[in-house]
């Protein structure tokens, strides 16, 4: 469930002399994101310092009602980006099945018990295999990260299925 509980509106990608269809007829269903980020292993965090050098990093997170969770010390190159210009730039790993959100990545300091219980859930379902197996107190002193996207383009036949969602 989003967090506004309003699915944003899909559209086309502004993308001039990629033959982007003008029409809605084709476009990808919300759940199409929702689904690939729910199920990706990693995710490609795009930050700019201060000083405007840009840095990616593959990070580990979830999907959790339709917003993207990461972990990692707040003293990381990216952590001190993100504490410095919060925008960010998300892209899964695949560049034909594309997902990429921009946004703002705030440091949750403490979750609630409720969301940390279920993070630590959602990570270890899908990482312990790896043998990452968080608790609900592992982001008790920060190193939580959360995504408010802004805008998602999504794709798997590019340009005929191009999507563009914004969110308010």
């Amino acid at each position: 469930m989003l967090q506004n509980s309003v699915e944003p509106k899909p559209g086309r990608p502004h993308i001039p002399g990629y033959g982007i269809p003008e029409s809605e007829e084709g476009i990808l269903p919300w759940n199409h994101v929702c689904q690939r980020m729910e199920n990706a292993r990693n995710y490609w965090i795009g930050t700019v310092s201060a000083k405007g050098q840009p840095h990616a990093t593959p990070v580990w997170g979830v999907w959790l009602d339709e917003t993207l969770y990461f972990d990692g010390s707040p003293q990381t190159r990216r952590g001190r980006n993100l504490a410095a210009n919060p925008r960010v730039a998300v892209h899964l790993e695949s560049g034909n099945d594309v997902v990429i959100l921009k946004g703002e990545a705030r440091q949750i300091v403490k979750p609630d018990r409720a969301l940390a219980i279920r993070l630590a859930e959602a990570y270890a379902a899908k990482y312990a295999v790896l043998g990452y197996e968080p608790t609900p107190d592992t982001w008790d002193n920060g190193g939580l990260y959360m995504v408010q996207p802004y805008v998602i383009f999504a794709w798997t036949s590019f340009p005929k299925d191009a999507t563009r969602w914004l969110f308010d």
